[in-house]
Order: C-alpha cells, then structure tokens, then sequence
C-alpha cells in the first residue's frame, strides 16, 4: 500500500500522534502512539492552516472568550454556522436568505461611527465605517447585510418612519458628501427588532477597491419628509450593549481555482453496507477503528474515524466552532476478488487481476476515498472580524477501490 500513500496520511498519522499516549480507545496498527515533538506539531499546524486556506494562524487583538460570544455579531455568525452545517433546519432554517451558494461569510465589526446633524436644515445621519483589511481578493460578493437593532421610540408614538442607507462614494471638503443609494426601509416607530438593510452594492464595490472605503449613511425620515435623529428613533450604535451593536455580513462565493492544490489522500476505510454511517460524537478521540476482514482475513478497504480536534492544537482562542470535526480516513486491502462492498471501479478491478499475474510489475489497486463532503469551521480574524468559511472535501463519507 505504500504507493497509495499521501500527505493527507501523513497528516493523519501526525493526528493519531497527537492523541497517542493520553486515554481512551487503542489506535489502530501503524498509528504512532506518541506525543508530537514542538517542531513536528508547528508542521502539522502550518499545514492544516494551508489546507484551512490560511495564511498563518489567526491571532485577535484580544482573544474573545469563545465559549460565551457575548457579541451580536458572533451571536449571529454562529447561528449561521449551525444553518450551514445542517442544524438550522428545526427552527425554520437559516437566519438570513443570503447564505444560499456562499462558501464564505465574514462579519465586520463596526469600527467608526459619527452621529451628525445640519441645524440649520435639521438634517440628521449616522455614519458607520469597517475595516476591511481582510476582505479576500478573487472572490464574488452574492449578498451583503448591514444589521442595526431597533429599539420601541417613546418620541414618535404611532409615527411611519423611513430608513434609508447610502454608500459615501466621495467626500466633499466645501459641499455635501456624494452618495449613493442602497435601500430603504419602511416601519412603525414603536417597532423592536434587527433591522436588515440591503448593502450588497456598497461590499462589491469595496471588494474590488479596498481603498474606497468611505463608510456607509443612515437617515431617518417620518412620513411628512422630517428629518429624525436616529439615536431617537430607538437605533442604537456602539454604545448599545455587545449582543445589540451594530455590524455588517457580506456573503462571498469562493472562485473554482482552489487556495491550494489538494493532498493526495490515503485511501478512506468504508464500512460494510449494514452499519450507520453517523459521525461519532464530537468528544471521541481519533483512532476508533472497527475491525473488517476479508475471507483470507486480511483488512479490507474501507473507511476508519479519525477525528482531528482544535482543542488539542491550541487553536480555542480564534476557532469559535466546532472544537474540532470528524474526518475519517481510507485505508485497507484491495485484493482480487474485489467485492461489491468495496465500491471498486472496473480499471480497479482488471489492475488486480494483472497485479495476480505480475506482482512486481504493478501495484495492488488503492484504497481511495470515492465520497467527500465539506465542513465549515468558525473563528477570529486577526481584526476580531468573524469568518465563516466552509472548506469542501475535508470529510469522507465513502472509500472504494482504485
């Protein structure tokens, strides 16, 4: 088997390293049961971050308390975390339409905001500025939210109020700021709740110039045209508490060239037909293994767990979820006759036979992953912006022989 070997199996023995020597299940034969010396470790996490698209390991300003996420705008991006990963689903599904094809979401805290008023035209707004040093480059904008909560008005009792947002597009030092309009919403003033304005213009814009960042505008007008200070119209800003500010959510579809070229894989082990194919609980270390034979007794290909965990890589300080994923792996025989429960393709199947006749000429067909799916993982930008990026072909669901 050594010619289907890869780098992605390396990394997963340097994973079941990792976990060797402490409690629970024994590894499986071949995993080093031993701790990671200090060079080996910053290896295997400089190469998980590559895999993660990352250049080096996030490191926030200061480290937010992940377990508690007192702010709105994690409070929010967790959420979308749990739609993401199929959790959202019994409480009507994800909190925001705008998830639909993104691959990645980032939240931008809100860095500046002015509160100004023209007395003389008793003209009012509120501006709101983001650093947005970490937006990627080469990825599309599918949808961009700016998201304020609303508090009930005790000083326009039964009025209609219109909320309109404008991009600052140029700043003028002699006459009024050029604006561009992004959305307008329509409510009561005794109203509560987040209100979701539309800035996916604004985002692109600013995904492709970095530099133009001027800030997005707020105004609060009545029904009669009256200009309205939006402190009283119960819009509260960075004052309010952490889970009620202020922030901004663009939405981005990740291009078709990959960050970094993918691994070869180690085979994934599959399991026979009957079993579940649930993952474990979260909590289970790697190197879980069930024993498959064949009829000579050898291990037949199929999928193993093997369960990589942030926590044990020191990464809870920016990872916000999960604290780690299941990952599985294939590993196992590939001998003639090659059975149903091996998913073999047909070139598998005539490599074996010729394998019989000319062992030292060709290789035994390798135990491969046929069936990957993605994961999404949650975590702290070096700005404390929060990102949600789901990463594909980072969990095996079947292997087979090829």
């Amino acid at each position: 088997m050594a010619a289907c070997s890869g780098r992605l199996w390396l990394l997963g023995l340097a994973l079941c390293a990792l976990s060797g020597g402490g409690p629970g299940p024994r590894p499986p034969p071949g995993c080093p049961q031993r701790r990671l010396g200090p060079r080996e470790r910053r290896d295997m996490q400089r190469e998980i971050l590559a895999v993660l698209g990352l250049p080096g390991r996030p490191r926030p300003r200061a480290p937010p308390a992940a377990a508690r996420l007192p702010a709105s705008a994690p409070l929010f991006m967790l959420d979308l975390y749990h739609a993401m990963a199929g959790d959202g689903d019994e409480d009507g599904g994800p909190p925001t339409r705008s998830l639909g094809r993104a691959d990645l979401v980032m939240s931008f805290v809100n860095m500046v905001e002015h509160n100004r008023a023209l007395g003389h035209q008793e003209l009012h707004w509120k501006e709101f500025r983001f650093d947005l040093t970490q937006i990627p480059v080469g990825e599309e904008v599918t949808a961009a939210e700016f998201r304020i909560y609303k508090l009930p008005s005790t000083h326009l009792l039964n009025r209609t109020l219109h909320i309109s947002m404008f991009e600052v597009v140029r700043e003028q030092s002699n006459r009024e700021s050029d604006l561009f309009f992004l959305d307008l919403q329509t409510l009561r003033a005794e109203d509560e709740g987040w209100l979701v304005l539309d800035v996916t213009a604004a985002s692109d814009h600013w995904s492709l110039n970095p530099n133009k960042d001027l800030g997005l505008r707020l105004y609060v007008e009545t029904e009669d045209g009256r200009s309205v200070d939006p402190g009283l119209a119960g819009l509260l800003g960075r004052q309010a508490p952490r889970s009620k500010q202020p922030f901004m959510v663009t939405f981005f579809r990740v291009g078709p060239s990959p960050v970094r070229a993918p691994r070869a894989a180690r085979p994934l082990k599959r399991r026979p037909p009957k079993k579940t194919n649930e993952l474990p609980h979260p909590h289970k270390l790697p190197g879980i293994f069930d024993d498959v034979h064949g009829s000579d007794g050898q291990h037949v290909c199929r999928r193993h767990k093997l369960y990589v965990s942030f926590q044990d890589l020191g990464w809870l300080d920016w990872v916000i979820a999960p604290q780690g994923y299941s990952a599985y792996y294939c590993d196992g025989e590939c001998s003639f006759p090659l059975d149903s429960c091996m998913n073999a393709t047909n070139h598998a199947i005539l490599q074996s036979l010729v394998h019989l006749m000319k062992p030292d000429a060709v290789p035994k067909a390798c135990c491969a992953p046929t069936k990957l799916s993605a994961t999404s993982v949650l975590y702290y930008d070096s700005s404390n912006n929060v990102i949600l990026r789901k990463h594909r072909n980072m969990v095996v669901r079947a292997c087979g022989c090829h």
